[in-house]
């Protein structure tokens, strides 16, 4: 730990902020702490009041600018970590505690926030001489406790100064050892490349959920064969070391017990698997506690990326948290519900075509994502090194994924410019390779009436961003006709293919 970095004042005592708390105490921090819910603070101060280790290191408010106050003479300078909700909250917190800012102050800022945002803040603090650095934090609560995957963005000189601080608490890299941070670049580079993740995130969420009911309601497996599926997937080949099939291994293998967890949720004397106690209704996305997901097709939208993998992700998430409304539709339109797959193909061919078209669809939302950070560093001038995005993602996030990372990052390294990764050979190779079993997925799970959006939707992309004979040819031709659009031709150098421009030609179709 740099001796210029000796305290540090956490703003939110939440899941991730009080994980933080506690983990920056283990540093060798004098670590104050605030939140606007008084028992937050509590909570976290009496946890690391009974922990030996770090006993005495961490110091609650209740007062915001007591709080700000206690960093004075610690440091060389007073050091934050926001870890609040995005928006409004944010901006409030920063009115209130501005009065005690100094020059050369910096704030970290934890939390998942529009980059715009960041980029708003970054101007308001730097006419006052203050840091203020945007900060994806990835993993959860667990890894803001054991590391996270970092990924701040913003002014060079003052990362400098706590890149060694950042890099003590990141995750590392088991393979190498290096710590899974690096500066993104300036602005709100580090938001906006946590929000890609997160987008990535969603596509990969709902493939493997889609690969579980394809198993349970398909295949009619038992929870947890499908865990011993996923163990032997994340042991070997293109799906190992995988976080999420990881933890799906073990959410799957996980039984109800008499005493239930610590807290004596999932306690039944029936035994049972505790994943039939969870309802199909992810609400994050609903009741605007999470943003990064929706800014991520906004940004895929407005800067001309396809992101469809991760679109239909989102978009079945959003189905899902309105239930009420699901229900009432359910009665309405009287859809059938997954019905065991038939045919001929054994059951461990089937799953070998499942898996395939999991990493296929898996390496798609990387493909997506990784597209939409270079189109952005370029418009926005970032000069983002796509191979650090894969570096920092090799511990201690969601999304961490060996196979996958070791495929992409050398020639992203190579290439920061790279705004379509499938002209990389290996990766249009992998992507060609695992086609058929997605294929073969998607048909058999269409006829059976498997709920598969993420992964047609992968099926679909890989069809269009490889085709040379789109039914856009029909399209053009009724725009034209409508409104007279105009078209290029077929064969005609300069228009075939030709850059991104509006055709010369028209057919008056129709005399007004």
């Amino acid at each position: 730990m740099p001796s210029s970095i000796k305290s540090i004042g956490v703003v939110g005592a939440g899941n991730m902020g009080s994980m933080m708390t506690l983990r920056f105490a283990e540093l060798g921090l004098a670590v104050s702490v605030w939140d606007i819910e008084k028992k937050n603070v509590d909570q976290v101060v009496e946890h690391a009041t009974n922990d030996k280790g770090i006993k005495g290191r961490v110091q609650g408010f209740y007062n915001i600018n007591d709080f700000a106050k206690s960093l004075e003479g610690k440091s060389d300078r007073k050091l934050f970590m926001f870890s609040i909700t995005h928006g409004k909250p944010a901006d409030e917190v920063l009115r209130m505690i501005k009065p005690d800012l100094k020059k050369g102050d910096i704030i970290l800022d934890g939390g998942n926030e529009n980059y715009r945002n960041t980029e708003r803040r970054q101007k308001e603090c730097a006419a006052i001489g203050v840091s203020w650095i945007g900060m994806g934090v990835s993993g959860g609560y667990q890894s803001a406790r054991r590391g996270p995957s970092l990924s701040p963005g913003g002014d060079a000189k003052a990362l400098q100064l706590v890149m060694p601080f950042l890099e003590s608490y990141a995750a590392k890299d088991p393979k190498s050892g290096t710590p899974c941070v690096k500066r993104m670049g300036p602005g709100g580079s580090g938001h906006f490349i946590k929000m890609v993740h997160n987008g990535i995130e969603g596509g990969m969420l709902s493939v493997l959920a889609e690969a579980w009911q394809y198993m349970h309601d398909g295949l009619g497996m038992e929870h947890s064969k499908i865990g011993d599926v996923f163990q032997t997937w994340n042991e070997a080949g293109e799906l190992r070391s995988n976080f999420l099939i990881h933890i799906g291994e073990k959410i799957l293998h996980t039984w109800r017990t008499p005493e239930g967890d610590h807290k004596g949720e999932g306690a039944s004397r029936d035994g049972g698997y505790v994943l039939d106690d969870v309802l199909d209704k992810v609400v994050q996305d609903d009741d605007n506690t999470e943003g990064t997901p929706l800014w991520c097709l906004m940004e895929s939208a407005s800067r001309h990326v396809s992101c469809p993998t991760l679109a239909a992700a989102h978009y079945m998430r959003i189905s899902s948290g309105n239930r009420q409304e699901r229900v009432r539709a359910a009665k309405k339109l009287e859809m059938p519900m997954p019905k065991p797959i038939e045919g001929t193909r054994d059951y461990k061919e089937i799953i070998e075509s499942l898996r395939q078209a999991v990493y296929c669809s898996f390496l798609a939302s990387f493909c997506q994502g990784l597209e939409l950070i270079s189109r952005a560093s370029i418009d926005e001038g970032w000069n983002v090194n796509l191979g650090d995005c894969l570096q920092i993602w090799r511990a201690g996030c969601i999304i961490q994924s060996d196979h996958i990372a070791d495929l992409l990052q050398p020639p992203l390294a190579a290439n920061n410019e790279l705004t379509n990764a499938k002209f990389v050979d290996s990766v249009a190779h992998e992507l060609h390779k695992s086609f058929q079993g997605l294929k073969e997925i998607v048909m058999e799970g269409t006829m059976s009436d498997q709920y598969i959006p993420a992964l047609s939707a992968t099926l679909e992309y890989l069809k269009y961003e490889g085709g040379l004979g789109l039914p856009t040819k029909f399209m053009e031709a009724q725009m034209d006709y409508f409104g007279a659009h105009n078209y290029n031709k077929p064969g005609i150098p300069g228009e075939d293919p030709g850059p991104v421009h509006k055709g010369p030609h028209h057919y008056e179709w129709l005399p007004a």
